[in-house]
Order: structure tokens, then sequence, then C-alpha cells
């Protein structure tokens, strides 16, 4: 293609995507259209011939307008979801321009020398010690597989065996410990690296899903050999932090013992003066994971695997190949599961130089306080009630009346905002309960966009329950 016809798809791809953001803050956040109208917008079958590159993309600009939820947007409140900075969402043009691999330092000296600078910030955020190694992956689902990874590698390593080598037919027994409220990507991580999830320990939960501390120490009583406790920062549904510093005592009076924290938006906090003490003792884990694309607001995908034995989290993942050029600088494939990747660092690197430090903590204050907002709005009608304590970004709320089914009306309020569009939010099952869960995770809702979605939740609420 020549440059003249590179210039004039770029403009027009540049021109749909600028319409679509300024659309963005005031469009209905559900998806106008469903599978049924995009096949017949896109699915025609492929042609011996193929289209202009001007012509796929303004195909895709129409079918994107249609049947996009908008994630992006200011009033996303569904899983826990952040949206772009605009630094962060510039610089990811950039890598797709650039278009490096980022596996070796060989391949791109750029892109290995900013996943250094970058994790060496990160660390500094969530305060953690500035000797843990950093991996870059998917999200955190690969996060906690890479880390957990490293714990095997470690553990069985202490114990005389190479798990690489032999597998886990050839090793003795390793225990995993979990709360009752582990995210289940900790047990998908378990199932890929072999240990299956039947024998895993399960331990007792606080009224805000918080592992007790006590009970760990009475599961860990009856354990001998090699364990993994796997602990949690920022709880899915309530946002409540595991006791972590409790934790790490208790793990660090026996050998053998590996602390793993699930921090994949809760780790933020520690990156706010008035939020941190809820990360107390986090700096004293083996390993931790998180994502980048929630709370810190960076393009899908980007996970953060860190750990405190960087021997061993090469060594897990780890293998030499002939044609490998080795390098005296950090080669990142050393440190994750992939080879070839995309440069994930980069937008990171541009969203954190972009706010500072002060900028990351009033971004999670900001969230904290907004999620608070919301609960005090919703909570003026007497038909609603808020489960959690309101810690963190997340807020649990479910709808009641006398003589209603509450967990109908709740699944009819939840069903009902998503279809009517100023905001969407999803539903959970909180201790038999059906509930709102309601997570405020970008970088542009105000104060209106709470405002505005607390009066259609209420608004949708009166309807439901006419019904």
């Amino acid at each position: 293609m020549p440059m003249t016809d590179i210039d004039v798809l770029l403009h027009r791809t540049e021109a749909h995507a600028e319409r679509y953001l300024r659309q963005l803050p005031q469009r209905r956040v559900r998806a106008h259209d469903g599978a049924k109208e995009i096949r017949k917008m896109l699915g025609s079958p492929l042609a011996a011939a193929g289209l202009p590159a001007t012509t796929v993309i303004d195909q895709l600009a129409v079918a994107g307008d249609a049947g996009t939820v908008a994630q992006a947007g200011p009033r996303y409140f569904g899983f826990v979801v952040g949206g772009s900075l605009p630094a962060a969402m510039a610089a990811d043009w950039l890598v797709s321009t650039w278009d490096q691999n980022a596996g070796l330092y060989v391949l791109s000296p750029l892109v290995a020398t900013i996943e250094e600078i970058t994790g060496g910030w990160l660390k500094s955020l969530a305060g953690l010690p500035e000797t843990m190694s950093v991996g870059y992956v998917t999200g955190c689902q690969m996060a906690n597989f890479t880390c957990l990874a490293a714990a095997r590698h470690h553990l069985y390593k202490e114990a005389g065996v190479d798990i690489e080598a032999v597998g886990l037919q050839g090793a003795p027994k390793m225990t995993v410990v979990t709360s009752d409220e582990s995210h289940y990507t900790i047990f998908m991580a378990l199932r890929l690296l072999g240990f299956g999830t039947a024998g895993v320990k399960r331990v007792p939960t606080d009224g805000q899903g918080r592992m007790r501390a006590d009970a760990l120490r009475e599961t860990l009583s009856g354990v001998t050999g090699p364990v993994i406790v796997c602990a949690q920062a920022g709880n899915v549904n309530t946002g409540a932090v595991d006791p972590l510093n409790d934790i790490a005592d208790i793990v660090r009076t026996r050998s053998g013992t590996w602390l793993h924290v699930d921090g994949a938006f809760g780790l933020w906090a520690g990156a706010s003066p008035t939020m941190k003490h809820l990360l107390k003792g986090v700096e004293r884990a083996d390993s931790v994971a998180t994502d980048a694309h929630k709370w810190l607001n960076v393009p899908y995908d980007c996970g953060i695997a860190f750990c405190a034995h960087p021997d061993s989290h090469r060594g897990a993942m780890t293998l030499a190949a002939s044609y490998i050029q080795a390098s005296e600088e950090r080669d990142p494939h050393e440190f994750v599961p992939e080879e070839s990747r995309r440069a994930r660092a980069v937008p990171v690197y541009a969203a954190l130089r972009s706010l500072g430090t002060n900028g990351v903590a009033e971004l999670v204050d900001r969230c904290c306080r907004f999620a608070r907002r919301f609960a005090d709005l919703l909570t003026n009608d007497p038909r609603v009630r808020i489960l959690n304590d309101v810690v963190m970004n997340q807020v649990l709320v479910r709808f009641e009346r006398e003589g209603a089914d509450a967990d109908a009306l709740t699944r009819k309020v939840i069903a009902g905002v998503q279809a009517e569009g100023t905001c969407w939010l999803g539903g959970t099952n909180w201790q038999g309960k059906a509930a709102m869960r309601i997570s405020v995770s970008n970088w542009s809702t105000t104060e209106t966009d709470v405002e505005r979605s607390a009066q259609a939740i209420l608004l949708e609420l009166s309807r439901a329950d006419a019904r």
C-alpha cells in the first residue's frame, strides 16, 4: 500500500475514533445491536478479492457503534472494568504502529527497558520491595498463574525436586490454602498448573469476605510439607482486603510456605495515602498478582506478576532454545509464559507519567468517594439495603420490600437497568442473596454520572416493584 493511501486510512481511522470518543460520555451504555445484527453487518462469506482497507475500517466502525458496550465510558460500573486514560490510549496506538515483539531485549531494547522502568514505578506505588521481579501478562488470571508457577518451582526446589523436569507425578504432595472467597481465577490457575482443586483447603471468611487469620492458623496446624497460601487484596464483591499482615505473621512461622496475594484491583489502594493502611503486610508476600486494565485505566489487556524470588520466577518461566540470543540486559520473556507478545508496559508507562503519584492516589480516592456516594444516594430509598462496608470502590446493593421476593426484585432491577442503558452494572450472589454489584473504576466518571446512575437505578426499582 503506498504511503499516501496509508495516510488516508489512518486519518479515516482517527476520525472514527474521535467520533466514538466524543459520543461515549452521553451514549447508552448497553450495546444497541446483538449477534444477529452484527452478523448481518460483518458476516458475509470471505470473497476471493479483498476490499479496500478504508472500506473495511468503515464497516468495522459502523459495527462498533452498534455492537460495543460503552465499557470505556463514565457510567459503566459492571465487573471491575476501568477505562483508558487518554495518554495510555494514545500510547497504545504507538504500540500498534511500532509492532514490537516484547519477548526479548534484542527484539526491542525500547520495550524491554520501559518494562523495567515501569515495573519499578509500580512497585513503589503499591508499596512492594524494589527487589521484586516483574512480568507483564494478559490479566490477573495469567498473573496468578505465573506467580503460582514460581511458588511451585521455589518450594519444590527447596524440597530437592526439579518440578519442571519430573512433573507432579514425581513430586511430593503440596498443599494449597485459599479462602472461601478466593477469586475463581486462582482455581483456574491451580487447574492449569496440575494441582487440581479438589484438595484445596479453604479457610472461612468473616462477614465482609476477609480470610480469618485465626482459621488460617488452625488450618495450617495440621498440614505438613510445602504449602502455598493464597490471600486476597480486594474482594470482587465487597472490596474487602484480607488481614495481610496477620496472615504474613502466620506464614512466616513455618518453613516451606509461600504467601501469594491476588490483588487484581485492590493492590492499587496502596497508592493512596488515605487507603494504603488496608494493604499493610502486602510487602511481605512472596508474590503478588494484579491488573493494570482495571484501576490503573490502561487499555486491555495488561496484567502484572510480582515475585520476591526472581530466580524462582525466572526458573519457572524459562526454557532455553538454541536460536534465542541471550542478552546482558533483562529479557522480558523470562518472567512470563508468553514468548511473542504485545508491548503492554508502554501504555502503563504513559498512564503513570501522565498521572504522577498524586494523580494515581487521586484516582483511587475519587473512585472510592464515588462508591460511598452511590451508597448514600441509594439508601435514601427504604427499599434499598447496602450489604457491604464500602471500604473501597465496590458497592453491594439489594432491593427489599415487605411481602416481595427480594431475590426476584433485585434481579428485575438489574435487568431493567441494563436494558434501559443509562448505566450498566451486574449482578452477583452474596452469602446466598441476590445482589447488584457496583464497581467504580473509571477515570472519567464524575459525580454527575453517579447521581444520574443512582436516579436511573431507583426509577427502575419503582418500575420493577410496580410490576
